[in-house]
């Protein structure tokens, strides 16, 4: 995660700059015939709606204590329905055995009543609430099935001639209880996995006063600007950036990045992750609700509460089944009067109706998914800030993505070294490299890292220089080395490969020229280097058949050559933040539906026009804001993450609506007793068991999700 990089990226005043030349400063390196526009500006904090959803009633800040709720009345409404069975006439008619007493009728009519108002109670709230809100759902249904059971038995308990409904209203709220416990359950497992990531926060400090006295404190009286001791093997109390000291801090908790980042001075760390080896002492950037950490959180909760539009689609077919079902009860009711039967066979065959046509299935066939993929996608460092975005994702046809630090490192790296004849390119690397390292410049950074990467051991130079507007001088190994400008070997009147130079600016290449004792050497070009993960990423979307683009404010010659390397379908360079936008908003005009990738302040307004937009790293919060989705790792390949996992759950998605709404199609004919003429009737009962046995298969099939 290139939070450094994401923290200078950000412009502070707003203005969008444009350079002609590039002045290499402290060394006098001058680019010449490079335009690089640097990509600043404030962009507009434009937000994608969302909109809150609750779900049963019972999702929402108290939903640990909905649980224990939930619980308890399942509990305690299951032990109270042992007797109920007990003394119900048709169980006893079933297991062929005889218990009763004086009163035994009335003695179960309590029992009953007792499940009915206390085990019963939140359908029979949840039931009113949807009728105050004029949108019959899930609690009606199964507040009608209960309260027509329990009023026609309280009917036979008082002179009305018929057998009671006791033990299948009671079963039946122990098994809605059971169903719903197993629902907040799951729905609880993703929110839980993020709550666990608060706690590995440490409570305390150590905090350093002006005079560098430390003492302990709690991180919750931690203030902007503090300064926070973390000695070797402790976790990160607060978000901050390094002040002093420099270790490896392993973040792999947090972003997924399994190898632990080195860190030094300016760096910046995350609150949670883990210090190694070194002391650090840092400045306290953010606290509480503003840090890292509790971004996650609240971006996770938030896409967890939002309504997608595949769970509208399941609450208005569980609307539409309660009008069914209403429609078939009466007709049920109706038709079997009419056809002679006793009322109190043809209240059992509606009764048993409102049991089967209960979608509460259907309204767990959603949700579940929602929670499983939301969580399996923070596992992956995918934070889903919009659901309904998100799950739109699987429709994209067009990937736009920004350059500098999202394609591209955001960092200089060389991609060539041309030497005369008679130099080995190694050693002029070597010689460069030993003088450079002296520099903080990011040319001489990217000089300094490519000698690394090729194992070349560096010299200590015995004089340094910096020739302002030129280059460097300085002498390493016995021998003057001068790293100079193409201004400076011009004014020199030294001869150099012209047609090599003029192909690499032509490129947008900074190039630099290495000069030994008098003698050039050869050239190094640099350029911002190309993510490996970034190539893999576009030929994975080449393969799902999804069109990639570069939007970027840089120069067209360097944004083409970055193209050229990643085999990218179009390129549009040197556009304005708002150009961006218009772009974005041209190619939705075409019909595409297209997702938007980027990482600073500029491509906000981008991000915000997209279907979907995907912000690159948690260091530029305008961007976050706006973005639909947020990549913790930084790694453009997790864009490719994203539609594969909105497929896969729009697809299970779908497979559970299909196994909730299927099995009530199916069985509402049996429950109002179309095959009673060859002997099959089905029973409350059974039909609450039938019920539940769904409501499982629901649950069982999200939980196997897998992504």
């Amino acid at each position: 995660m290139d939070q450094k990089h994401d923290k200078n990226k950000t412009g502070q005043d707003g203005n969008f700059k444009n350079s002609e030349e590039q002045v290499h400063h402290g060394n006098g390196h001058e680019q010449e015939n490079h335009t690089h526009n640097h990509e600043h500006g404030l962009g507009n904090h434009a937000h994608h709606d969302q909109e809150g959803h609750s779900h049963h009633d019972h999702e929402g800040p108290d939903h640990g204590n909905m649980i224990a709720d939930f619980k308890t009345r399942f509990y305690i409404s299951l032990l109270v329905t042992i007797p109920i069975l007990v003394l119900s006439p048709m169980i006893q008619s079933f297991f062929n055995y005889e218990f009763t007493f004086p009163g035994a009728g009335y003695v179960l009519f309590g029992l009953a009543t007792f499940v009915f108002f206390y085990g019963g109670k939140p359908f029979l709230i949840g039931f009113i609430d949807e009728l105050k809100q004029k949108n019959p759902g899930m609690m009606t249904l199964i507040a009608l099935a209960i309260v027509v059971a329990y009023g026609y038995s309280t009917l036979t308990v008082f002179g009305l001639s018929g057998s009671n409904f006791y033990w299948e209203l009671a079963t039946l709220i122990d098994i809605m209880l059971l169903g719903h416990l197993i629902e907040m359950r799951s729905v609880m497992g993703a929110s839980n996995a993020l709550e666990d990531l608060v706690k590995m926060m440490p409570s305390e400090a150590h905090i350093m006063d002006e005079n560098g006295e430390v003492k302990d404190v709690k991180v919750s009286s931690l203030k902007h600007g503090d300064k926070v001791l973390i000695k070797p093997g402790e976790k990160v109390p607060v978000d901050g950036s390094i002040v002093k000291g420099q270790s490896s801090v392993n973040e792999s908790m947090l972003t997924g990045e399994s190898v632990p980042i080195d860190k030094e001075v300016d760096d910046e760390v995350i609150g949670g992750s883990i210090n190694g080896e070194g002391s650090l002492t840092i400045q306290v950037e953010k606290t509480g609700d503003d840090s890292y950490l509790s971004q996650v959180v609240t971006m996770v909760k938030e896409a967890q509460q939002s309504r997608s539009k595949t769970q509208d689609l399941s609450n208005r077919a569980a609307k539409w089944l309660f009008y069914l079902a209403l429609l078939a009860g009466v007709a049920t009711l109706v038709i079997w009067l009419a056809l002679g039967y006793p009322f109190a066979y043809a209240l059992e065959r509606m009764v048993t109706v409102m049991v089967i046509a209960c979608p509460h299935a259907l309204g767990l066939a959603a949700p579940l998914v929602v929670a499983r993929s939301t969580a399996l996608a923070a596992k992956q460092g995918l934070l889903i800030r919009n659901r309904t975005n998100f799950e739109e994702a699987r429709n994209v046809e067009v990937v736009v993505f920004d350059k500098t630090g999202t394609l591209t490192e955001g960092e200089f790296g060389i991609t060539e070294i041309i030497t005369e004849e008679g130099y080995d390119k190694s050693h002029v690397l070597q010689m460069a490299a030993s003088l450079e390292v002296q520099s903080e410049h990011p040319i001489a950074r990217g000089i300094v890292d490519g000698a690394k990467e090729q194992k070349l051991s560096l010299h200590e130079p015995e004089q340094f220089e910096s020739m302002t507007g030129k280059g460097l001088r300085g002498t390493v190994e016995g021998k003057e080395v001068l790293i100079v400008s193409p201004g400076y070997v011009k004014q020199q009147q030294m001869d150099y490969n012209k047609e090599k130079f003029n192909e690499l600016s032509e490129q947008g290449k900074t190039v630099v020229f290495v000069i030994i004792n008098s003698q050039l050497t050869g050239m190094i070009a640099l350029a911002d280097k190309v993510r490996k993960s970034a190539e893999r990423a576009i030929a994975r979307l080449k393969d799902l058949g999804v069109e990639s683009q570069m939007l970027t404010g840089d120069n067209y010659k360097v944004a083409q050559w970055v193209a050229n390397q990643l085999n990218l379908d179009q390129v549009v360079a040197e556009v304005l933040p708002h150009e961006k936008a218009d772009k974005i908003k041209e190619i939705k005009r075409s019909g595409k539906k297209i997702a938007m990738t980027g990482d600073g302040v500029n491509d906000a307004p981008a991000l915000a026009n997209a279907d979907l937009g995907i912000a690159i790293g948690a260091g530029t919060d305008v961007a976050m804001e706006t973005a639909d989705v947020i990549l913790v790792r930084s790694n453009p390949e997790d864009v490719v993450s994203i539609l594969e996992l909105s497929k896969s759950t729009y697809r299970k998605m779908i497979q559970n609506l299909w196994w909730a709404a299927g099995y009530n199609i199916l069985t509402i004919p049996l429950a109002a007793g179309i095959l009673s003429p060859i002997g099959i009737v089905l029973s409350p009962a059974v039909g609450a068991v039938l019920m539940s046995l769904s409501t499982v298969v629901v649950a069982i099939n999200a939980r196997l999700f897998k992504g």
